[in-house]
């Protein structure tokens, strides 16, 4: 590409040498990175498809098509990405959300009725804060602790919750599951996306996930279930209302399996928009205390 090439072309090329390097939808992400460098939206590209783009431009083109031509997560390069009904700041180093975690989203609709007090829920393994955060500002009751370990993680939630106006409604704390919130503080609900990949499978995923997203929020160990062996007894004996929780594809029968062993009932499983049972829930026993939850 050199100086004074129209719009259109740049976005041929840009598609081209995408495809073949095998990135996924090469068009759509051609588009998305050109309207990013342009400042523009993707439909106003085409009514300035004749537009020539300058050297400047050039060069920011080239350093980001350089970037996903690496496999580097196209949210990492554009900063940015929508989750349910909300936009996400995204860093490096941070794990992307997947629409399939917007299950998990409305399966905790479905379950937390708005009401006039506060409903507290803490988000377990936050990243960039996508579950708690879409769920508070569908749910003007929800108070939110989002706990994450990774640093990169939490400032990414904190810019989040100021883009969002969240300030007042919710807490960023750094810290093991459920550890980092004071004993006195009250739970109703736990929710987590929990690192579910088995470790013997993460080399074979797409570059995106294997090469560059944070292993600390992939490997589940040798089954992918270490987290939730912990998590979810953990959660049971502290919510006051229930959990629900992310899985891979077909761990949802060992994972209701420790719902239940947990104490939880009416368990529940959600499916994704591919079919697979995706959120496993259950409710905390009626009439109990978190302390008297069993484990």
């Amino acid at each position: 590409m050199s100086g004074l090439v129209p719009l259109v072309d740049v976005l041929t090329r840009t598609e081209r040498w995408f495809r073949e390097r095998g990135i996924p939808s090469p068009r759509l992400e051609s588009e998305l990175i050109l309207a990013h460098v342009l400042g523009m939206k993707r439909l106003e590209l085409y009514l300035a498809h004749d537009r020539p783009l300058s050297e400047d431009e050039l060069g920011a083109l080239r350093a980001l098509v350089a970037r996903r031509g690496k496999r580097e997560p196209l949210a990492w390069i554009l900063g940015t990405a929508g989750f349910h009904a909300i936009d996400l700041h995204i860093v490096p180093g941070v794990l992307v959300p997947r629409p399939d975690t917007e299950t998990l989203v409305d399966a905790a609709l479905e379950w937390l009725t708005d009401t006039e007090e506060p409903i507290y829920v803490a988000d377990v393994g936050s990243g960039s804060g996508a579950i708690g955060l879409a769920v508070a500002t569908a749910r003007p009751s929800v108070r939110v602790y989002a706990i994450d370990r990774a640093p990169e993680a939490l400032e990414c939630t904190r810019r989040n919750v100021t883009a969002l106006g969240l300030e007042q409604r919710v807490a960023v704390l750094r810290g093991d599951l459920l550890a980092p919130i004071p004993a006195e503080r009250p739970v109703d609900w736990v929710l987590s996306n929990p690192p579910y990949i088995p470790s013997r499978q993460l080399r074979t995923l797409q570059p995106e996930v294997s090469k560059w997203e944070p292993r600390l929020a992939l490997d589940g160990g040798h089954d992918g279930l270490d987290v939730y062996r912990t998590l979810v007894p953990a959660a049971a004996r502290r919510a006051r209302q229930g959990v629900l929780v992310e899985v891979g594809a077909g761990q949802a029968p060992q994972v209701s399996d420790l719902f239940r062993r947990a104490g939880l009932q009416d368990i529940t499983t959600w499916r994704d928009l591919a079919g697979i049972s995706r959120v496993v829930g259950g409710r905390c026993a009626p009439g109990t205390s978190p302390e008297q939850h069993p484990a």
